[in-house]
């Protein structure tokens, strides 16, 4: 290895004995009004943000201002003809608080149509990039080259007032979003299309428009991509894309910067790849067994050998949910109205069916319920987009929904810098005993 590096293993391997240690015995120790174990856990459990456009609920879900998923689908205006939420409507009850109206969404619809221009520049940055460049990659840098345009950026060099910090960041935000369909059809394009681009039709709704310059024209894939864009655009503040928006915004960084930064959290494979570990799961299923529609006993058989193996069965548990994700319901009910003859879509459902006893047998897992990622992919296959690479995308474009509402919102409430306080092991192993105390 190199002897710098042996010495790092070393030493890396004696610290990790002693945090096993140090956790087993003084797990439960409080260090200010949080236990030890939780400062080395991921900080679960530990409340230190605020976030005001949706909260989750352990046993209900998310709730975006109050409603659930159930209720935004009945309440939040559709496009004409459509039967799931327009994202528009999403976005303005997240930023204003209150339920929007159909003329409300209407002229959403109508400013980010406006302001969808994305100057050649940033499909420039995008064409020097090798095709093979992971399609999150690439969306990642063409915000970035986006960031040029920044109001925030050229006003706050000029100077301006703390209290006017929101005008800008508001100002940038709407461009932003109003961009992110246009970068993220174009990379679909280029990476997978032969670079066969399709231009934005301004006439339709703002995901509807991201289905058509993708290729797509079926109505059942425009609603999904409604549906998709709503249900997943926030989850609260803690989740890593979030949170990362909110710590590098907290910096005065403008929604370019923070979003792109957010964007490179979510590729993570802890957090924005599930969709696609499941529809791989699934596959290797189908392959392993020979078949495209697996019996319930079939599964329930692979279920168990996943878990023998050692591997988790992916689409399944949440750190906070405890029971099925709504996320999933309502795709189970597109589902079963827009495809319920599908195999893959089928096999899913019939996951759902023996999977949470078999998990919630082993002891171990606190939620053996299916979160949004378990039903997504499947649906995207069901309607031909089977570039599983590019499903973080569509991730992506949605969640700027939620994080960008927040980002408004943390500049117009004056939110600090985010700087919290860390100690060293050695402090903690001192702290335990009574050696040292805390400031």
């Amino acid at each position: 290895m190199g002897y710098i590096k042996d010495l790092f293993k070393e030493k890396a391997d004696a610290l990790n004995v002693d945090i096993k240690n140090l956790i087993a015995q003084h797990g439960d120790f409080k260090v200010g009004e949080i236990t030890l174990a939780q400062v080395y856990q991921g900080m679960r459990g530990m409340t230190g943000l605020i976030t005001e456009t949706s909260l989750l609920d352990s046993n209900e879900g998310i709730r975006f201002r109050g409603y659930s998923i159930p209720e935004l689908r009945e309440k939040l205006p559709k496009a004409e003809g459509g039967t799931e939420p327009l994202p528009e409507g999403l976005f303005h009850l997240m930023l204003i608080g209150e339920l929007p109206s159909q003329e409300d969404v209407d002229h959403l619809s109508a400013v980010w149509a406006r302001r969808s221009h994305v100057p050649n520049y940033v499909f420039d940055v995008i064409e020097s990039l090798p095709v093979n460049t992971h399609p999150m990659t690439q969306f990642s840098i063409g915000v970035m080259a986006l960031q040029r345009e920044s109001i925030f950026a050229r006003e706050y060099a000029k100077g301006i007032s703390k209290k006017n910090h929101w005008d800008y960041i508001y100002e940038d935000t709407m461009n932003l979003i109003a961009r992110l369909p246009r970068v993220a059809a174009y990379i679909y394009r280029r990476k997978y299309k032969n670079g066969d681009h399709i231009q934005p039709n301004g006439m339709l709704d703002w995901a509807g428009n991201f289905a058509h310059m993708l290729g797509f024209e079926d109505k059942g894939f425009f609603a999904l991509m409604r549906l998709y864009m709503t249900i997943h655009a926030d989850h609260e503040g803690g989740n890593v894309s979030a949170h990362t928006t909110h710590l590098v915004g907290s910096a005065l960084s403008d929604p370019y910067l923070s979003f792109a930064a957010g964007l490179n959290g979510l590729a993570g494979p802890l957090h924005g790849l599930a969709n696609q570990e499941v529809i791989r799961w699934i596959e290797e299923m189908q392959q392993e067994l020979q078949t495209q529609s697996p019996s319930k006993e079939q599964i329930a058989e692979y279920i168990k050998k996943t878990l023998a193996e050692g591997k988790v069965v992916p689409g399944y548990g949440h750190a906070v949910l405890r029971k099925t994700d709504p996320r999933f319901t309502a795709q189970m009910e597109f589902g079963k109205t827009h495809c319920p003859e599908d195999p893959l879509v089928q096999t899913v459902w019939n996951i759902y069916e023996v999977a949470p006893a078999i998990l919630e047998g082993t002891g171990k897992i606190k939620n053996p319920w299916p979160n949004v990622d378990a039903h997504s992919g499947a649906l995207l296959k069901h309607y031909g987009l089977v570039e599983e690479d590019f499903y973080t995308v569509l991730f992506g474009v949605s969640r700027a929904l939620g994080v960008l509402a927040s980002l408004c919102w943390d500049r117009a409430l004056g939110f600090p810098l985010e700087r919290p306080k860390s100690v060293t092991t050695e402090f903690l192993q001192k702290l335990v005993v009574g050696e040292v105390v805390e400031d």
